[in-house]
């Protein structure tokens, strides 16, 4: 008798005590969701700093823009122009970069445009917009999406002028448009991480990769408590010190799929 009550008691106690666990809202990439990597983070992260992570999962615009307006305590996100101007204008305190992947190129197996020959990403996007097959964009101002923009651009070529007919911007997360991808057969840029644990890939393959200019980095940022007095700073900066720890690195640099890294870890 004494042992059950003692044991319902010690229940009771640790419900309570997580009941009042602390809990931290950040903004993150669809690609950081939809890899996995958040699954094997957060609830380490909960057991080490007794903290619960609540996720808003959008686009990098978007993460941006739900900082700027002090809806979340941070954001974790991959578009260093846009990082930088969003620390420069006082909204974040300081931009953290931590980890990578690479950007790659899918396609129909059968590579109609035939990029899988070709030696960097403004050939392969200059072989697609020559055959005009069919291409999925993001389209949502994710990091993603700026990353796909700059590369037309650096091809010489202008998106927004491109016609519809062949280029689909669908406004969608990592997921989604690599489902509409696998529906249309049609060329998209993901990163490498959103691919490789995608499940529905239907007749598409991985065609073009290792340009360094498809470098992914993706970086932790602070929202400025100056700018929102109701931000919590002190659990942000727990949150960014264990990002910046050595569990961190290993859960980071050990997560892999099929044998195959979707991260690689390079905090300073």
């Amino acid at each position: 008798m004494i042992r059950t009550t003692l044991m319902a008691l010690a229940a009771s106690t640790l419900l309570a005590g997580q009941a009042l666990a602390d809990d931290i809202r950040m903004a993150v990439t669809t690609s950081f969701h939809n890899s996995g990597l958040a699954e094997v983070l957060l609830p380490e992260i909960k057991e080490d700093l007794y903290l619960t992570v609540n996720l808003v999962v959008v686009g990098t615009g978007q993460a941006l823009r739900l900082g700027r307006a002090g809806d979340v305590d941070a954001i974790l996100v991959h578009a260093k122009a846009a990082e930088e101007a969003f620390v420069s204008e006082g909204h974040g305190v300081a931009r953290v970069p931590f980890m990578y992947n690479d950007f790659v190129l899918i396609g129909p197996s059968a590579d109609p445009a035939g990029i899988a020959s070709t030696e960097t990403a403004a050939d392969a996007l200059n072989a697609i917009r020559t055959a005009e097959a069919p291409f999925v964009s993001r389209g949502d101002d994710s990091g993603t999406h700026k990353k796909e923009l700059s590369l037309w651009s650096g091809a010489g070529l202008d998106a927004s002028g491109f016609d519809t007919a062949w280029y689909r911007a669908v406004g969608a997360g990592m997921g989604a448009a690599l489902n509409t991808a696998s529906g249309m057969n049609a060329y998209i840029m993901s990163d490498r991480a959103s691919w490789l644990k995608f499940a529905n890939k239907g007749d598409l393959a991985l065609l073009f990769s290792g340009d360094p200019v498809l470098f992914n980095q993706y970086s932790y940022i602070m929202v400025n408590p100056e700018m929102h007095g109701h931000v919590k700073p002190d659990l942000a900066a727990k949150l960014q010190d264990w990002f910046l720890s050595d569990r961190a690195k290993a859960l980071i640099d050990g997560y892999t799929l099929n044998g195959e890294k979707l991260f690689t870890y390079n905090a300073e």
